[in-house]
């Protein structure tokens, strides 16, 4: 329709453009042609308003258009959709309408095995001794000694909680080394203790005697706490410091029965016993570490043995005891070659202050004493370790030591000291057994004679913990 008047329009327009030609050919009046043109232009607008409209229209029947496909694809989109669900639910059906099959079932015959998580890990380790001695005041030259036989239980309790213990199986019976429960995360970076353990007086009085680097303690260390060093039943707290210049610390405050034979052996109301190390650990280099610490020991003593002529009578009076240690430790490890070479150099020091009641009944008294030990000792090979260790201790004079049986924290000889040297190799035959031979010879004045003791050293341990030191 649009078209057909728009033809149109244009065969009118032709028809008046052929009357003006003719009226101007056949001399029509200029009013007749003003008229003409007139007619003529307003002609022009309204085919030029015909032809915006047409523009119009055509633009709204395009937009029409558009929306009619958008509805038809929308519309197919659906209908698959449509068909998909169709499909899924005919498949669910047939699911449903299938026989179920029941799940086979899983038959446990060895209930045992699930309890055996439950089970404590259990090790044995222990060493053997031979040994060939000269000394004159000892008649006894040579002695076999199955020394230690120690069986080690350790077991997780829960995620924050480890249980370890040590007995001792000996000739003479079994005795418990250690005892003790770790609560993990008590408080940050705090740990709690419980129980009977070596205390951390220094390094190496931590130690178990088969995990030491030679065959004994350290001569100072066994003069001012006994042969079987410090070891007390009680708590510890162990404090994960914050850095300090790039170096870790570790603070220990333990807290135990003052029952060590040495220092609190006058302790008859068992006063507790206060212990306070701190420990510095610093990377010198990737191959080289420094570690050195401050231990602290302090208790009590209450009861005293008074002899005066014939007569004898006991006392009781409270006297403190300080034993400060001061301890240093350096070790050089190359990275690529550390199953091979390394050397460890290590030092500990030792002053004790025990306030007494003198057994002659002269009154107040102190003894104070001292001692130190070094060693080195290095690899040579992968099997393969010698090392060399120094021993000193000084202890007080009293004219009166054998009245109180105060050895050897006191002797009677003014001057008096005890030192010792002992070189030593260590062949590790494997990661569960080694030898030690070590030669000791130990000297001084007014502290016995001299001796010279060959040792030959094996050292054994079988289970999931092996050669632990404590």
């Amino acid at each position: 329709m649009r078209r057909l008047s728009k033809a149109i329009a244009l065969v009118v327009m032709a028809g008046w453009c052929s009357a003006a030609s003719a009226l101007a050919g056949a001399s029509a009046s200029p009013s007749e042609v003003a008229e003409l043109r007139r007619m003529v232009q307003q002609l022009q607008r309204q085919m030029a308003e015909m032809q915006r409209r047409h523009e119009e229209e055509i633009a709204r029947l395009r937009e029409e258009l558009a929306a009619l496909k958008e509805k038809t694809q929308a519309a197919e989109v659906e209908r698959e959709l449509a068909a998909l669900r169709e499909a899924a639910q005919k498949e669910a059906g047939a699911a449903a309408a299938a026989p179920e099959v029941p799940p086979e079932e899983m038959t446990y015959k060895l209930r045992g095995i699930g309890l055996q998580a439950l089970n404590p890990e259990i090790s044995v380790a222990g060493d053997f001794l031979a040994c060939y001695r000269h000394n004159r005041a000892d008649r006894r030259r040579s002695d076999f000694d199955m020394r230690s036989f120690d069986i080690h239980i350790e077991s997780y309790l829960d995620p924050y909680t480890r249980l370890k213990a040590a007995v001792g199986i000996h000739e003479d019976g079994a005795e418990l080394g250690e005892a003790y429960l770790t609560r993990y995360g008590l408080l940050p970076n705090v740990n709690l203790t419980l129980g009977k353990f070596r205390q951390q007086f220094g390094v190496v009085n931590r130690w178990h005697k088969h995990a030491l680097d030679q065959v004994d303690f350290p001569l100072p260390l066994r003069m001012i706490f006994g042969p079987g060093g410090l070891n007390q039943t009680g708590l510890s707290l162990d404090w994960a410091m914050p850095q300090l210049w790039g170096a870790s610390q570790a603070l220990t405050f333990q807290l135990t029965n003052g029952e060590n034979d040495r220092i609190f052996g006058q302790n008859d109301r068992n006063t507790p016993s206060a212990l306070l190390h701190y420990k510095n650990y610093r990377d010198l280099s990737k191959d080289t570490y420094l570690e050195f610490g401050l231990s602290g020991l302090l208790g009590w003593n209450e009861d005293w043995t008074i002899t005066q002529g014939e007569t004898t009578y006991q006392k009781h009076d409270s006297r403190p005891a300080v034993v400060l240690g001061a301890d240093l430790t350096l070790l050089w490890e190359p990275t690529e070659r550390m199953r091979y070479r390394n050397v460890v150099w290590r030092s500990e020091a030792y002053l004790f202050n025990k306030q007494i009641e003198a057994p002659d009944g002269s009154g107040s008294d102190t003894l104070t004493g001292w001692g130190a030990y070094s060693y080195i000792q290095g690899k040579v090979s992968r099997t393969l370790e010698v090392g060399l260790r120094f021993d000193y201790y000084r202890p007080d004079t009293k004219a009166y030591a054998d009245l109180g049986d105060l050895a050897p924290l006191a002797v009677t000889r003014s001057g008096a000291c005890r030192w010792g040297i002992c070189p030593y190799l260590t062949w590790y035959q494997s990661p569960f057994v080694r030898f030690r031979l070590e030669y000791d010879h130990t000297d001084g004045r007014g502290m016995g004679p001299a001796e010279d003791i060959l040792w030959l050293q094996a050292i054994f341990a079988a289970g999931p913990h092996k050669h632990e030191r404590y």
